[in-house]
């Protein structure tokens, strides 16, 4: 049925736009009233092109309701399908200090650590290794 519908729609909606690129397009569009003169006169073809114009939105607007309405009620029992979820572990990136140099700050005036063991007193470069 929504299959049947959603056909149906496309087949309005063409006819719309047929019907719309139809009309001429210097006035007597939708909202002009009848005219006395015969059916297939300019007058009277432009009053069958509004009516068909108005026709066709209409059928299109119930369409639309119609098939929302069906397309509400076949989804509304499902659960959300998480098929297509892929987790992927998470990495902590390390931390970007705001004031470094590549950002445009100023490097923090920081002095380097130093080792919180003394060196052992049998040393034999006493302590001052890797100078």
């Amino acid at each position: 049925m929504f299959i049947f519908l959603t056909v149906v729609q496309a087949i309005v909606a063409a006819l719309l736009v047929v019907t719309i690129l139809m009309q001429k397009s210097e006035g007597g569009g939708l909202g002009v009233g009848g005219s006395p003169a015969g059916f297939m006169s300019a007058r009277g073809a432009a009053d069958f092109m509004t009516r068909a114009t108005t026709v066709l939105a209409t059928t299109f607007v119930v369409l639309s309701i119609a098939l929302a309405t069906l397309a509400v009620g076949q989804t509304s029992g499902r659960e959300i399908d998480t098929s297509l979820e892929r987790a992927a572990p998470v990495q902590n990136a390390p931390a970007v200090d705001p004031l470094a140099p590549a950002q445009g700050g100023a490097a923090p005036a920081v002095a380097p650590a130093q080792p919180s063991t003394p060196a052992p007193a049998n040393d034999p470069l006493g302590g001052a290794a890797g100078q």
